[in-house]
């Protein structure tokens, strides 16, 4: 049975928004695209972090995407883009 998107692992990577150019400032795999939302969301009060998610079948979750999709993902499937 294949493993549903949400429960693979993903790539969290937070640019901080001054500084961008610079590369980002955190890179982090996570067991779950689950928890790479989750740790996105919960810098969501810092107005320069910037979240790029990069899943295992390669889609790139942009901070726009993030921001209208990480509250509505901790319950149920969603669709991403590919």
């Amino acid at each position: 049975m294949p493993i549903p998107q949400m429960e693979r692992p993903a790539e969290l990577m937070m640019w901080q928004g001054p500084l961008a150019a610079q590369g980002p400032r955190e890179m982090r795999r996570y067991p779950t695209l689950r928890a790479a939302l989750a740790a996105a969301a919960a810098r969501a009060d810092d107005p320069d972090a910037l979240p790029w998610i990069v899943t295992e079948d390669g889609a790139v979750l942009t901070p726009h995407w993030i921001d209208g999709h990480a509250p509505r993902l901790a319950a149920r499937p969603v669709r991403l883009p590919s």
